[in-house]
């Protein structure tokens, strides 16, 4: 008789604890699809060693995700630097294999456009890269639509999906 143990899952907002560990995740994932800092992916953000200062601003939040007590990823949502005041943006969704097949990117996606609609954003903006198909067929899912040209400043140059959904 197989007997296994019970998974428990926790979404929650990020404390300032957990820097180092969604860093981590961060990095891990990063490097597993080749998202180095030099091509302007996330793992070249000043802030990724800090986001729980970042995160605590108004209009900003992010969300970790926990397996038995463990963070194995976190995604956010943050005003659109250097935009229109109504959009946001989806921010820093990275996922351990641990954490993925299981629904939880498309929950806490779901939770962090609804933080930004209280907020009063009306529109979500996302940038990602052609290789994460996963990625971009839940996005697709959830309602982003492709768009031609970057928007904002993310700093992000080589990440050559941009989507929008309206909230």
């Amino acid at each position: 008789m197989n007997v296994t143990a019970p998974v428990e899952v926790k979404m929650r907002r990020i404390a300032a604890t957990d820097n180092a560990s969604i860093a981590s995740v961060i990095r891990q994932v990063s490097a597993e699809y080749g998202l180095t800092a030099d091509k302007g992916y996330t793992v070249a953000d000043p802030e990724l060693d800090e986001l729980y200062p970042l995160y605590s601003k108004p209009g900003y939040a992010y969300w970790v995700v926990e397996l038995n007590g463990e963070i194995v990823g976190g995604g956010g949502v943050a005003p659109l630097k250097c935009s229109e005041p109504d959009i946001c943006e989806l921010q820093k969704m990275y996922f351990l294999p641990a954490a993925r097949g299981q629904g939880l990117a498309k929950k806490l996606a779901l939770m962090a456009m609804d933080h930004a609609r209280t907020q009063g954003f009306t529109r979500c903006y996302l940038e990602t890269t052609a290789f994460l198909t996963d990625a971009i067929g839940l996005y697709e899912h959830l309602g982003f639509e492709h768009i031609d040209g970057p928007l904002g400043c993310t700093g992000h140059v080589d990440c050559e999906v941009r989507m929008l959904k309206m909230l």
